[in-house]
This record gives structure tokens, sequence and C-alpha cells, in this order.
């Protein structure tokens, strides 16, 4: 990993990575990619690691999308699929995550935070999907059909015009606003509030709502019935009663 990307995870299981290049305005140069990609390796494959915060230096940018000047010195035309690493799209995670949007987040830097589990933005930040002003294309965020409404998904990929922090938080984008220079923390706040709950529990609700998004009702039920069933034979599932009973902290094992 370079100093493109920085990971760094705290005693408490929260990872951070970091895109590092505010003087690109974060933008996903090859060096950022590679970075991203061995950073959320090293998350996935560390068993301290209980949840990550995807983030940006600066105050500026979270991430301004794709490099510019190396599509042009490439001549790039239809990106492969792996191209940009993009949580549970290409990258294999089984591990809840939150994007920590301080700044811009165009193209490329809204597919990054859009893959995340949670987002939470501070106030100056900006969202837009800006494919359709230089004629390229944003197939990525064919998802967002499950997230915003259709007219509001139409406008954005038409115009590419950005949408404030606030709008994204009234449309169900964001999760949580925060003032200026507060995104890494309002979601460590939001990770730790993930973590107090049972880590089989919290893996069993972050499967049923994907499941959710791809089957109907019907099925969706029946999986998440199925994937609830290590859950619910854990011993986490007789302490957290237990605990309730007793009136303390349940102390979970994750087993």
């Amino acid at each position: 990993m370079t100093d493109a990307v920085l990971y760094q995870c705290s005693d408490e299981g929260i990872a951070t990575i970091t895109i590092n290049r505010p003087d690109q305005r974060n933008c996903l140069s090859r060096e950022v990619r590679e970075g991203l990609r061995a950073a959320w390796a090293r998350f996935e494959s560390d068993p301290a690691a209980r949840i990550a915060i995807l983030t940006g230096s600066g105050e500026k940018a979270f991430c301004a999308g794709g490099d510019l000047k190396e599509m042009v010195e490439t001549g790039l035309k239809t990106p492969s699929r792996d191209m940009f690493p993009v949580p549970y799209e290409n990258l294999r995670l089984t591990k809840p995550t939150i994007a920590a949007v301080n700044g811009v987040a165009f193209a490329g830097g809204w597919m990054i935070a859009q893959g995340c589990d949670l987002c939470v933005a501070s106030t100056n930040a900006q969202f837009a999907i800006t494919e359709v002003k230089v004629g390229r294309g944003s197939p990525w965020s064919a998802p967002l059909i499950h997230m915003i409404p259709q007219r509001i998904y139409m406008e954005i990929v038409l115009t590419g015009k950005p949408i404030t922090a606030a709008r994204a938080y009234e449309i169900g984008l964001v999760n949580r606003m925060c003032e200026p220079g507060e995104a890494l923390a309002c979601a460590v706040e939001l990770a730790r509030e993930v973590l107090a709950g049972a880590p089989l529990s919290v893996a069993a609700a972050r499967e049923t709502v994907m499941l959710a998004t791809e089957m109907g009702r019907s099925a969706a039920l029946d999986m998440a019935y199925a994937v609830h069933e290590r859950a619910y034979n854990s011993e986490d599932a007789q302490e957290g009663p237990r605990a309730f009973a007793e009136k303390r902290k349940p102390e979970w094992k994750g087993r």
C-alpha cells in the first residue's frame, strides 16, 4: 500500500481508509485505485477490524471521481468492471462500511460512497453524477433505484448537476449530516452504534437488507430466515436476553 491511501484500525475495531491525495481532489488515479484495493483487502482479512469508514483527506473533496487526465493519456474507452474498487460490487467484503463524505463526491466519488452500506456527510459536501458532462457513462449507478426515487435518480443522471448534502439527506442518500470537518467523527459515532450490536446479528441484518433488494418478497423472507439461523443459535442469542434481564451491558462473543 502506498501513501495515496492510508489505513488504520482502532482498538475498538473501526478501520479508517483515507484517500490521501487532496491536491488532486482525491481522484481515482491508478495509485489510488491500487491503494484502495490493498486497503479493502487488509480490512476484510483483519479479524480485529469489524467495520470500516471510507473518507478523503482535506475538507474540499471526498473524491472528485476518475482521473480524467489519465483517461485521456490512456485513451480509455469502456472501463473494465473491476477498474474502480467498489465495496460489495467487485470487492468481496463481509463486514459493514460507512462513507464519511467531507467535500465533493462527484462521478466515481459518488460511486464509491454509494457502494458503502451507510453514508454521513458534512454540510459543505456535494454529490453529483457528472458523466453526461464529459461524455462518459454511469452504469454503476443502477443500484440507486433501491436508494432514491426514480424521478430524482433520473434528474441526477440526466443533468449531471450537483446536489447539496441537505438534498442528499432529504432524498435518503445520506444517513446523517454534520458540520464541516466533523464527517469522520460523525462516522465513528455511527460505527460505534453498529458495533454495540451482537456481531452475528449485525452480519445477518446487513445480509437481509441486501437480499431484500435482490429478490421478491417471499424469496427474500425465506432467505432472511436462513441467514439468521447462525445468529439465533449462537451464544450471543442467549447472552442478549440474559444481560437485559440482569440490567447490564451484554458481552458479545461473536459465536
